[in-house]
């Protein structure tokens, strides 16, 4: 039997202010799933993300998530049993990661007055913690944390009410070449750790993209050019279409490298 699916967009249009954003879009990610949602700035991604995260109605079509449609169900109460991660978290308190950890319990930026975790949960943050590798800074404070370890500290406040989706916005924004490979080392962990975890990635750099994702939308203006399983859906052609700009995909132990497609040249003269 199959399982039912995690979230479904289908022909979805989104207008802001009289702008169309988002035009007869349709996306169904299953358990398991991972998908990444690519396209140049301006595509849409972002708008999209925001849909299948219960921050915004469709002003069209319908957007189903964890079994609710958009329409008739609370937007907070469903927004809790979803892993949302933004790199532009606002907190400004001097939390531990352990205590900005535990704020994923009750999706608040800060402690809420009066409840204290459990045990359990506690010990559960720090399994969490652990599991991105931030055991050894448990008892830092957010700002003396890298962008780095920010991010993977978000991500571990994201799955602690067991969502059953995960949502990336940019998770590599601003960080240097380490902190982007040890992000990436993690997300794909988590794919083994959580096998019916599904997720959905924002981003426009390919380089970016962990190893385990299964699917790609590519959007172009607020359309999507393609979509599917990522080795049908992601080729040198769409990506071409996509970004407006010739290029070549390279794919190595998972990951993908791009390089810009140069015409052949002149024929050597003949001897």
């Amino acid at each position: 039997m199959t399982a039912p699916h995690v979230l479904r967009a289908h022909r979805v249009d989104l207008v802001r202010d009289g702008n169309p954003i988002l035009h007869e879009v349709s996306l169904t990610v299953q358990p398991g799933e991972h998908w990444a949602l690519l396209g140049p700035n301006g595509a849409g991604k972002s708008s999209l993300l925001g849909l299948l995260g219960a921050h915004t109605h469709p002003t069209r079509g319908s957007v189903d998530i964890l079994g609710h449609t958009l329409g008739r169900v609370d937007l907070r109460q469903l927004r809790s049993h979803i892993g949302h991660v933004d790199p532009r978290h606002p907190l400004r308190s001097p939390l531990t990661v352990q205590d900005v950890v535990l704020t994923g319990l009750t999706n608040s930026i800060e402690p809420v007055p009066r409840r204290q975790p459990t045990a359990e949960q506690r010990a559960k943050a720090g399994s969490l913690v652990e599991l991105l590798g931030l055991g050894e800074r448990a008892g830092a404070r957010w700002p003396t944390l890298s962008q780095g370890e920010r991010g993977r500290a978000l991500i571990a406040r994201a799955l602690m009410p067991d969502p059953r989706l995960l949502l990336l916005d940019e998770p590599a924004t601003g960080l240097d070449l380490t902190g982007r490979e040890q992000l990436i080392e993690r997300i794909d962990a988590l794919q083994h750790t959580y096998p019916e975890l599904s997720s959905v990635l924002v981003t426009h750099h390919l380089e970016e993209l962990p190893p385990g994702t299964t699917h790609v939308v590519l959007l172009r203006e607020g359309r999507v050019l393609t979509s599917g399983p990522v080795d049908e859906a992601l080729t040198g052609d769409q990506v071409s279409k996509c970004f407006d700009h010739p290029v070549r995909l390279t794919r190595i132990d998972g990951r993908w490298a791009v390089r810009t497609r140069r015409p052949p040249g002149p024929a050597a003269p003949q001897r």
